[in-house]
């Protein structure tokens, strides 16, 4: 018996692992492998700081592994078929009797297990990447929801039926953390890895900032959020350990759904709802729009405003910092994401498919599920998406979530001489104090939004 690790590089509630110790032979070697496949990785547009955090990880679980008898090899592969083939020799040449792994979600994932199946490999799968299982969160005709707030009603009662299956901390395990020191330079070190940021930055937005959380989610400037995408996308923490920490803290909070605390979990519950959807519709994979009357529309996808949005230089100074805040760290908060992204698909007419490779591309937390459910909801295309007419004002949002434009200036120093509400949008500004600073719109809002309007009709 052989374990193979994927997007689950974790001993912390593994599924895979949690069987693969209570099941093994101790009077054989027990192996592990994870492929290193940088190929199949840019293929699917793994950003280079996503796929750095990763590798950090699996380099600390080989030592992790190594105090439960477990060797895990790193094994560099191109791609999915490579993997296959690696595995099917593997076996054979070693008598393997079962591959034990956790399942992934998306189309090309699943269709290498089905391969691995089909050409012998003995493969046995669990579900490690959501707290309630997919599948079982169904409207009464049988079928996944297409709304998010039935969902999650349904959802809830779920769990305060069932429960969900926490498996906890591997056993066998004599360190709490790993011995690989992650303080080094790389280009993902701000984070750091998940049995640390579990222990500290978890347990302190648990214990001090989730009150807060709803009100200081939307304020960029703020560090109100829990910083755990990166964590939850990687797979390097579990969802249901998020859960169960939340319930030890809050006992009451399935049923607390107007307090504070819950505003949170809400956000948990809607990466359980995009995953769920990908699971009951694999044409999302596909590169499709979830509402398939968009399919046909024809995006004006202009390449100059285009390379502005990328850039930072559309000259709305809350999308322009938005985007450098992305290219400069790999992460963006989650406020800007629905702003870039509105005004990307409304105000430029650009296809949701590119705003969302480039998302993928650049992401520490990139994740297929959630950032093809979030860029289909800005561009009106997606399941429960934001109707086509409900377009964002740029200078708005930029005024009720950044009104003293702290957020603005520490990624656009260029605009640290403009004064007051001029830094929502200082074209004019600039234009009449003779600033020495260059920052045109590149479209104008009013004209933007009725384009957009008549675009959708």
């Amino acid at each position: 018996m052989i374990l193979w690790f994927r997007n689950d590089l974790r001993t912390h509630d593994n599924p895979a692992l949690h069987y693969f110790l209570a099941n093994r032979d101790s009077g054989k070697s027990n192996k592990a492998f994870f492929f290193v496949s940088e190929k199949q990785w840019k293929i699917h547009d793994w950003s280079p700081i996503k796929i750095d955090f990763i590798m950090r990880h699996a380099k600390a679980l080989v030592h992790e592994l190594a105090t439960h008898n477990i060797e895990l090899e790193l094994v560099t592969v191109d791609d999915f078929s490579a993997q296959i083939a690696y595995l099917k020799h593997y076996c054979q040449q070693h008598n393997i009797a079962a591959v034990i792994a956790n399942s992934e979600v998306e189309l090309n994932e699943r269709q290498r297990d089905e391969t691995c199946i089909s050409q012998g490999i003995p493969l046995t799968l669990f579900e490690a990447d959501v707290i309630v299982p997919k599948g079982k969160v169904l409207n009464q005709a049988g079928k996944m929801f297409k709304v998010f707030t039935p969902f999650k009603k349904a959802w809830l009662q779920y769990v305060r039926q069932h429960g969900f299956d926490y498996l906890g901390k591997a056993r066998h395990s004599n360190i709490g953390h790993s011995s690989i020191n992650d303080e080094g330079v790389s280009c993902s070190s701000a984070w750091p890895l998940a049995t640390k940021y579990e222990t500290n930055a978890l347990s302190r937005f648990l214990g001090e900032k989730i009150s807060a959380y709803s009100s200081n989610r939307d304020i960029p400037s703020i560090k109100g959020t829990s910083g755990i995408s990166p964590y939850l996308a990687a797979g390097v923490i579990s969802p249901r350990f998020v859960l169960f920490s939340l319930l030890n803290r809050y006992p009451d909070l399935l049923l607390a759904t107007d307090s504070p605390e819950f505003s949170w979990l809400n956000e948990i519950i809607w990466r359980e709802f995009y995953r769920h959807l990908l699971f009951h519709e694999q044409r999302l994979c596909k590169h499709q729009c979830f509402n398939e009357k968009y399919q046909a529309i024809h995006w004006h996808n202009d390449p100059i405003l285009f390379k502005a949005w990328c850039e930072g230089t559309t000259g709305y100074p809350l999308v322009d910092a938005a985007m450098r805040q992305l290219n400069q760290t790999g992460w963006m908060h989650n406020r800007l994401r629905m702003v870039v992204a509105s005004f990307l698909t409304k105000h430029l007419l650009i296809d949701w498919r590119l705003g969302e490779k480039y998302f993928m591309e650049h992401l520490i937390d990139g994740d297929l599920a959630s950032n093809n459910g979030g860029w289909q909801w800005a561009a009106s295309t997606g399941c429960d998406a934001q109707p086509y007419f409900r377009i964002f004002n740029p200078i708005r949002q930029s005024e009720r979530f950044d009104p003293d434009g702290e957020f603005i200036r520490k990624y656009i120093p260029e605009l640290k001489d403009v004064v007051g509400k001029h830094i929502h949008f200082p074209h004019q500004y600039i234009k009449s104090n003779q600033l020495n600073v260059y920052w045109p719109a590149i479209v104008d809002h009013k004209e933007a939004r009725l384009k957009a309007l008549n675009f959708y009709k």
